[in-house]
């Protein structure tokens, strides 16, 4: 029976890395539609804290401010700093330095993970299986045109949202234990909307609010807003629980391989050779790293 379950929290992170690989092609399209990243960000995390509350129970604060100050961290380690600093890399280098650099973060979050909790072993199997899962990403995010080009400031921000997210992957082990997943998770997404206002201080608001009866503006936020946000939000943060915080970030790595996948049905983009390959290693990498015997407690 243990077993079976350890099956089913792996499948369930499959799929939510799954739909978070799409959200690239989704956000790619209101972009081009008129909206901002900060605006979508607004309209993604508020559909998601509107939906939540319908589950949510009605606790509104944590049982400490110490622990309220976690879930502080969490809305901004996983919602606002780590959606900005990404957003604010895509306008500075190019797509394929941040898609590579931000999906780093498994790597940071076992760094992290040993650091802070003594208990916590890495096993041969999760440090092959992270490199082969992090050489066959460059091979799927540069998808067979390879050109290196340094950008100093785009590329420190796409490590912050690297980093930032490992962090907020650890925030979530240590409050799981004591709270309601749907509580946290309601109390991220209220706290990444408090801390995305004040850049828009620096970058007011333009988005002309007609734009949301268009079906294809419509449809992307409430993918983003309901799949992405709400759904997935609430799944990966008991994920992290069940499977364990290094474990369960590996499957970030599957994360190019989907937004690969999806650019090729809707966007027409070219697969390579190259990229077949990184799959590949991808896969066999995290196939390995997810192993139970790959992180020592």
């Amino acid at each position: 029976m243990k077993g079976k379950k350890s099956n089913l929290y792996n499948l369930l992170a499959i799929l939510v890395v799954m739909v978070w690989g799409l959200t690239f092609i989704s956000t790619k399209v209101l972009i081009i539609s008129g909206l901002s990243p900060e605006e979508i960000f607004v309209f993604r995390f508020l559909i998601a804290y509107v939906g939540i509350w319908c589950f949510s129970p009605r606790k509104l604060f944590a049982n400490s401010w110490k622990d309220e100050m976690w879930l502080i961290l969490g809305g901004i380690t996983g919602g606002s700093l780590y959606f900005w600093a990404e957003n604010q890399a895509l306008g500075i280098t190019q797509a394929s330095n941040v898609a590579f650099i931000v999906c780093t973060a498994p790597l940071f979050t076992a760094i992290f993970a040993r650091m802070l909790y003594k208990g916590e072993r890495t096993g041969r199997n999760l440090i092959i299986g992270s490199l082969l899962a992090l050489t066959g990403m460059a091979f799927v995010v540069y998808n067979g045109s390879f050109v290196l080009k340094l950008s100093p400031v785009g590329d420190l921000l796409s490590l912050v949202a690297a980093v930032v997210w490992a962090l907020y992957s650890l925030i979530m082990r240590k409050l799981s234990d004591r709270y309601d997943t749907l509580f946290i998770t309601r109390k991220i997404f209220f706290y990444g909307l408090l801390t995305i206002l004040p850049v828009f201080i620096f970058s007011p608001w333009q988005t002309d609010f007609s734009l949301l009866i268009q079906p294809s503006v419509l449809l992307n936020l409430l993918f983003l807003g309901v799949i992405a946000s709400l759904i997935c939000y609430a799944l990966w943060n008991v994920i992290l629980k069940h499977l364990g915080t290094v474990r369960a970030s590996n499957y970030i790595y599957l994360n190019p391989l989907f937004t690969l996948l999806g650019s090729a049905l809707w966007l027409q983009e070219r697969i390579t050779y190259l990229a077949i390959i990184g799959s590949a290693f991808i896969i066999i990498g995290v196939y390995l790293a997810g192993k139970k015997n790959s992180i020592k407690n």
